[in-house]
C-alpha cells in the first residue's frame, strides 16, 4: 500500500485490452459470409477446415424458414427431417451448437431446403496437444475453479473493488469465446495536500467530504438556480 489508506486514495479503474492467450476452442460461423442458407456447398466449405472437441458452431438464418437439425447419417443422406436426432433450432436466426463429441455431427434443414444443400456433415477431432504444456500443478493445489462467482441472476450486479491489483472477469456458457471477458487494474495514489490546512490541523476525511462538502456544494448551487430564477 506504500503506507496509503484506502480512505485517502483517489482509486482509478483502468480497463485495458489483456493479450489473453488465444483459446483453445474456437467459434465457427457455419457457411462464413453466406450464414446457413440455400444454394451452398457446404461439403466444399467444410473440407478444407478443422473442427476440434469444445469447438461452437454458430449458425446464422432465415428465421422464418429454415431449421438446425441434427439427424443421423441415413436421414442425412435422404434428407429425412422427420425423427432429428436434436433440434437446435430456436427461431432467433442465430443460433450455436456445441461440438463437444469426438464423433461425425449431420445437419440439415427441413421444410424441403435440404434438397437446396442446406446440410453439412462435419467430423470433430481431439483437440492437439498443445507446444507450450503447462507446468504441473503443485500437490495438494486446488481445482481450477473461478475465484468469485459473482453473479446472483438479476441481471445487474455489483463487485466491490477493494483491493489494489489487476480483476479478471468472463462469462460463462461458451460466451467467453464471443468476446464476454475483462480486465481491470486497480490502483491508488495520494491526495494532494490541502494548500490552506493548519499546521498541526488533521486532515479532512474523505467520509466528512462526501458526507457535508458535497451536499453543501449542492445546496449552494440549488439556493443559486432558485435566485436567478425568481429574479
Amino acid at each position: 500500500m506504500e503506507g496509503v489508506s484506502f480512505g485517502s486514495a483517489v482509486v482509478f479503474l483502468v480497463l485495458v485490452s489483456v493479450m489473453v492467450p488465444e483459446a483453445s476452442a474456437a467459434r465457427i460461423t457455419v457457411g462464413g459470409n453466406k450464414g446457413w442458407s440455400p444454394n451452398v456447398n457446404y461439403t466444399i466449405w467444410a473440407q478444407d477446415k478443422h473442427f476440434y472437441n469444445g469447438d461452437w458452431l454458430l449458425f446464422v438464418y432465415d428465421r422464418n424458414q429454415h431449421h438446425i437439425l441434427e439427424v443421423n447419417k441415413t436421414n442425412y443422406e435422404t434428407c429425412n427431417s422427420d425423427h432429428p436426432l436434436h433440434n437446435w433450432t430456436t427461431g432467433v436466426g442465430r443460433d450455436v451448437v456445441p461440438l463437444n463429441v469426438t464423433r461425425r455431427y449431420y445437419f440439415l434443414s427441413g421444410n424441403g431446403f435440404c434438397y437446396s444443400g442446406m446440410k453439412m456433415a462435419v467430423q470433430v477431432e481431439k483437440l492437439p496437444p498443445s507446444p507450450k504444456a503447462a507446468p504441473p500443478a503443485s500437490k495438494g493445489s486446488a481445482p481450477l475453479a473461478p475465484l468469485h462467482n459473482w453473479t446472483t441472476g438479476v441481471g445487474r450486479d455489483v463487485v466491490p473493488l477493494n483491493v489494489t491489483r489487476r480483476y479478471y472477469f468472463l462469462s460463462g456458457n461458451g460466451c467467453c469465446y464471443s468476446g464476454m471477458k475483462l480486465a481491470m487494474a486497480v490502483r491508488h495514489e495520494k491526495l494532494p495536500p490541502s494548500s490552506k490546512a493548519s499546521k498541526g490541523s488533521a486532515p479532512l476525511a474523505p467520509v466528512f467530504r462526501s458526507q457535508f462538502v458535497l451536499p453543501a456544494i449542492f445546496a449552494i448551487g440549488a439556493v443559486w438556480d432558485a435566485f436567478l430564477r425568481f429574479c
